[in-house]
């Protein structure tokens, strides 16, 4: 559709066009009457259209796109699956997928697969691996919501057994979509003993006794039947308790009472020993994963006023056994002279000029510390602190922003239930001004401004080897801890986690060694790429890059593995890959500056079991889940039905219209006809005699 002004605007254009042609052809010529006729008419074309490009005229497309109804099939390929549901129930329901993603195709209808492990519809359902290592269907629903968002999603078929071992209940939850619920797994009770979950503090200090406690699940064995609980470390038996299992229960627990031996991390493994008739022992091992310590790690937490912050910073302290906290208020708290490992200044140094005593002492001592600015904060003195970042606020406004990691932080990592938490922050107010990173200084976290992702820093690390420093932008940050904690059952773990790897990142690092290699997490899973990060100074304790890393990792059997790695500026860790379960030793050798260095440490990779605790599928959470959207649960023999009813549901395509507005003067074709029309006419007065 061509679209302009108004048909006098157009009328006007055309009479331009034939007063052009009429004066300019009007005189006798020296070639024919039609000739002449039809060179008047060229340039009558021709003037006209000028004109009429001159009132911008545009042209006005619609396109029409259908997209058929997409139904997703959610496979829970977790371990749980392939261990527990008999061979001939699995492959009926592999093959019968197969058969549905046919028979939907066949009928209209897009079809997809998504799995636990994969956000593609890559995998054929009849290739399917069931080996994820944990359930979390919440997180399988969730994504695929967010993924179809803007797409004609008519239903989801959840192929799963209903055990769910990670992320939120998702019977609770309200899908905006059909879902339609196909049970596998086995319902039948079995004779069964298993270690469903061990409580211990996973720090302890060294000559004191902690308790490991092992709950004990059992199914099917009569009352008065005896299980022998072994508690072992590195295959030799610590201690060994005989238990009684008690008719009328399915629960029940045991404690160890260990004296924690020499400073290190340890793994300590409870194994129930297999009795006659069970079922299966896969889920009859169990292991607690300690860090011994020498002692406490000694914390100031001095503010200049009372503050939300402070009570939010103090629960999450609280969290690590590996903490003992000292709180300072000027007037309120006096402060104790003593060291401190690590210090935590709140709106310190102040405007109003209180807690000098506390930064005298910080300063005399070169204790590691944290600063939280505010609105109390004086910004001359915290700028001439040399904490790696100079900040010159304009008035007192702020801006209100979230938390968004630095993906080229890899000093610590943070976990991808993290990122998402801090996605549903509320915002809190920084200064507004100018934020200037020193050298060496490092952001951790950067400032989003609504949905703008910007490159100020929100959480720096700086100082130097000596004395390091970190700074937090924000007096508001009790608010995530407060929004987190009502979301997520009381449990801030992303808010506490943060708070705790800053501090543990300052005392790590308050030493002079050139050579700093460090895992990125305090444990890993078997399943997760290990990663270090390495940091590599000159003489003067300058970061310098290029250089070459020998890293040797040793395993509790003692074999050696041996990586080499080069320092980037990018920040980039070293990638070790997926490792077994265990405690490693490594060591870590460079060469800087013709100088042999060396760090070492210890990393510990934990294997959860958590496929392997419940052998008995859950169909009820599955009717749950499928009645809250309105459909039924259905099982591997009723595929042909599930094809009915999706069909029954009369679900339509979709037609998208797409307007398109596009200027006429921008398309290049109308140059060359007008071009090639005025060629014409002068090629033809010229050989017809004309000038």
């Amino acid at each position: 559709m061509l679209l302009s002004a108004s048909p006098w605007f157009i009328l006007l254009c055309l009479l331009v066009g034939a007063g052009y042609a009429a004066l300019l052809y009007s005189a006798k010529a020296p070639w024919s009457r039609t000739i002449n006729y039809a060179l008047a008419f060229v340039r009558f074309a021709v003037v006209s259209f000028l004109c009429f490009l001159l009132l911008s005229p545009f042209i006005k497309t619609t396109t029409t796109t259908t997209e058929a109804p997409t139904v997703v099939l959610a496979v829970d390929n977790s371990q749980s699956v392939g261990l527990f549901t008999p061979p001939t129930v699995l492959t009926q329901a592999t093959q019968g997928l197969a058969q549905l993603t046919e028979t939907l195709r066949g009928r209209g209808f897009q079809v997809e697969t998504r799995t636990l492990s994969s956000s593609n519809g890559a995998a054929r359902p009849d290739s399917l691996r069931f080996q994820a290592p944990a359930t979390d269907l919440d997180g399988l629903l969730t994504g695929i919501g967010e993924g179809y968002q803007e797409r004609n999603l008519a239903g989801v078929v959840l192929v799963s057994d209903g055990v769910v071992n990670q992320g939120r209940a998702p019977q609770y939850t309200d899908y905006r979509f059909p879902i339609y619920a196909i049970g596998v797994g086995d319902t039948v009770p079995k004779k069964d003993v298993s270690l469903p979950a061990l409580t211990y503090n996973r720090v302890a200090f060294s000559g004191n006794q902690f308790p490991i406690e092992a709950e004990i699940g059992y199914d099917g064995y009569p009352a008065g039947t005896t299980a022998t609980v072994l508690l072992r470390e590195n295959g030799r038996v610590l201690q060994t308790k005989r238990v009684s299992l008690p008719a009328g229960q399915r629960r029940t627990k045991t404690t160890f009472l260990v004296t924690a031996p020499a400073p290190g991390k340890r793994r300590y493994e409870v194994v129930v020993e297999k009795l006659p008739g069970e079922f299966t022992g896969l889920n009859n091992q169990k292991f607690a994963y300690l860090d011994i310590v020498k002692g406490k790690l000694r914390v100031l937490l001095a503010g200049a006023a009372p503050h939300p912050d402070l009570k939010a910073l103090r629960a999450a302290i609280l969290q690590n056994d590996n903490f003992d906290l000292t709180t300072y208020l000027p007037g309120i708290n006096p402060l104790k002279t003593q060291d401190f490992d690590v210090a935590i200044l709140h709106q310190l140094p102040a405007q109003s000029g209180v807690g000098t005593e506390v930064l005298t002492q910080v300063k005399a001592r070169r204790v590691p510390t944290l600063y939280i600015l505010g609105a109390q904060s004086n910004f001359g003195a915290y700028n001439g602190l040399g904490a790696g970042l100079t900040v010159t606020p304009r008035g007192s406004q702020t801006d209100e922003v979230t938390p968004v990691p630095n993906a080229t932080f890899t000093r610590f990592s943070f976990e991808d239930d993290a990122l998402r938490r801090f996605s549903a922050y509320p915002p809190a107010p920084v200064p507004f001004g100018d934020v200037r990173l020193g050298a060496g200084a490092e952001a951790a976290l950067w400032q989003q401004v609504g949905r703008v992702k910007t490159q100020k820093p929100l959480l720096v690390f700086g100082g130097t080897p000596a004395q390091r420093q970190a700074t937090l932008l924000t007096d508001g940050s009790w608010q995530w801890r407060l929004q987190e904690a009502v979301e997520h059952d009381d449990r801030p773990e992303a808010y506490d986690r943060l708070m705790l790897r800053t501090l543990q990142l300052l005392t790590q690092n308050a030493n002079k060694k050139r050579l700093d290699v460090y895992p990125t997490q305090d444990a890993f899973n078997a399943h997760d790429d290990v990663t270090f990060g390495a940091e590599t100074y000159n003489a003067i304790f300058e970061r310098i890059y290029g250089q070459q890393i020998t890293l040797t990792l040793t395993n509790e059997q003692q074999k050696n593995r041996t990586f080499t790695y080069t320092t980037t500026s990018d920040g980039a860790p070293l990638h070790l890959g997926p490792l077994p379960a265990g405690v490693y030793r490594y060591v870590a050798r460079a060469t800087l500056g013709g100088q042999p260095q060396q760090d070492r440490g210890e990393v510990l990779v934990q294997d959860q079991q958590l496929e392997a605790i419940q052998s008995r599928a859950d169909h009820n959470l599955l009717h749950q889940l499928a009645r809250r959207s309105g459909q039924r649960l259905y099982y591997p023999t009723q595929f042909a039905q599930l094809a009915q009813d999706i069909e029954k549901a009369n679900y339509k395509p979709v037609i998208y219209a797409h307007e398109d507005l596009k200027d006429l003067i921008n398309l290049k074709w109308l140059f060359f006809v007008l071009l090639a029309l005025l060629t014409v006419e002068w090629a033809t007065r010229k050989y017809s005699g004309g000038i």
